[in-house]
């Protein structure tokens, strides 16, 4: 499974590509407008640090408008993924940069139809936020479960990019359940080495080195 960080934060997205597991980053405009620069300036500094898809989100919501930008976030760098909403408008932009050569990450899904649609318009990966889901009472990892079951059955290509997690419990859930991406915020992914009895253990090797050290000085 593919390790993404969901930010626009350069510093953050260093910090986790320096871990070396890192894959790709997804941005959205919440999070590139928390950093107070350009969009352009952003995406830059993101392409200097991650050798890997770097999912950029459209913000128009007409057909016309999300081709152009689109279009143009594409021919920035080949490592550019177009976000698109699965809206109306959205789903025939995403038909329409399939049919251009230009991948797409269709965001904002809830449900397997929409993950089914998305699917058999082209898009590259679909992004189905389960912690969004969780927080109404559902379970947002059941719908990865639908949706890799349904491209399984019918062999589709879009990735499965599990979005708006949570917590590290969601990651493993997403890898037994084959989803191919789990993009994250940097609070999960600085969890996910964390274990109490990782500590206890490291701090029990320390001290009795430290015993040794002693004992054999002392004489």
């Amino acid at each position: 499974m593919k390790f993404f960080i969901d930010s626009a934060d350069i510093s953050e997205i260093r910090e986790a590509a320096a871990l070396g597991v890192l894959d790709g980053v997804t941005t959205n405009p919440s999070l590139v407008s928390k950093t107070g620069k350009p969009f352009r300036q952003v995406l830059d500094e993101i392409l200097e640090v991650v050798d890997g898809p770097i999912s950029a989100e459209v913000t128009a919501v007409d057909f016309d408008g999300m081709i152009k930008e689109a279009a143009e976030l594409a021919a920035i760098h080949d490592n550019i993924v177009v976000k698109i909403p699965i809206i109306h408008e959205g789903l025939k932009a995403i038909k329409h940069c399939a049919q251009n050569g230009i991948r797409t990450n269709c965001t904002l899904c809830f449900n397997p139809l929409q993950a089914l649609m998305a699917a058999k318009a082209g898009a590259s990966y679909i992004s189905p936020f389960v912690g969004r889901l969780d927080d109404i009472s559902h379970d947002g990892m059941e719908l990865i479960q639908q949706v890799r079951t349904i491209y399984d059955n019918y062999g589709y290509d879009t990735e499965v990019l599990v979005a708006s997690i949570r917590h590290p419990q969601h990651v493993v859930q997403a890898a037994l359940m084959g989803a191919d991406v789990a993009t994250m915020p940097f609070s999960v992914v600085k969890k996910l080495l964390q274990h109490p009895l990782t500590d206890i253990g490291l701090e029990k090797f320390l001290a009795d080195w430290k015993k040794l050290q002693e004992s054999v000085s002392s004489k």
